[in-house]
């Protein structure tokens, strides 16, 4: 997808202050920790398209309004992905100037879950 040049600036800023996770980690942190979240914040018809098993989703058009009533602890371990690593960043970033302090953007997004096999669920 060819992003525009504002949108990509918006998100290079973001990602100085976010953490970004490979699928190796994530896997990871969600074997050792299973409060942790696994947050799908593409819109409502990607979501529906196909989404990984197990993950919980929050748009982002929402997620600043619904995050904590979702989430009320903001020591809750949550890994973001959108379609790409792109929007997580923002919401990452968003998060974190809520009081979120253990939010992660995952590294590749959707694409990279569905090629590295995660199991996929629709509806």
């Amino acid at each position: 997808m060819q992003h525009a040049p504002g949108f990509l600036r918006l998100v290079e800023d973001a990602r100085t202050r976010v953490q970004e996770v490979s699928l190796d980690t994530a896997r990871e942190r969600l074997r050792e920790n299973p409060q942790a979240v696994l947050l799908d914040v593409r819109e409502d018809h990607e979501w529906e398209a196909g989404h990984v098993q197990g993950a919980r989703h929050l748009g982002k058009g929402i997620l600043e309004r619904d995050l904590e009533g979702l989430f009320p602890d903001p020591d809750t371990e949550i890994i973001m992905y959108c379609g790409g690593g792109f929007r997580s960043a923002l919401t990452c970033d968003a998060a974190q100037k809520m009081g979120y302090r253990r939010v992660a953007s995952l590294i590749g997004g959707y694409k990279a879950l569905v090629a590295a096999g995660w199991p996929i669920v629709q509806g």
